[in-house]
């Protein structure tokens, strides 16, 4: 229930749900202005795995 009294929209609600789908890393952020929501942004991340330095060393050392 938002501060003024009044229930978040079902729709909205679902909204949000959305994007936090699948989201693994990043952050959603939810935009307010007098008091209603007026926007929805997804920041998404992909990690990727670095690799340790001694495989680096082998693949230049064997042309891989």
């Amino acid at each position: 229930m938002a501060k003024n009294g009044i229930p978040l929209d079902d729709l909205l609600l679902e909204k949000i749900a959305r994007a936090l789908d699948g989201l693994e890393y990043g952050s959603i952020h939810i935009v307010v202005h007098d008091s209603q929501i007026v926007q929805i942004e997804r920041t998404e991340k992909y990690r990727i795995p670095a690799e340790k330095p001694e495989a680096k060393i082998s693949q230049v050392r064997t042309g891989k």
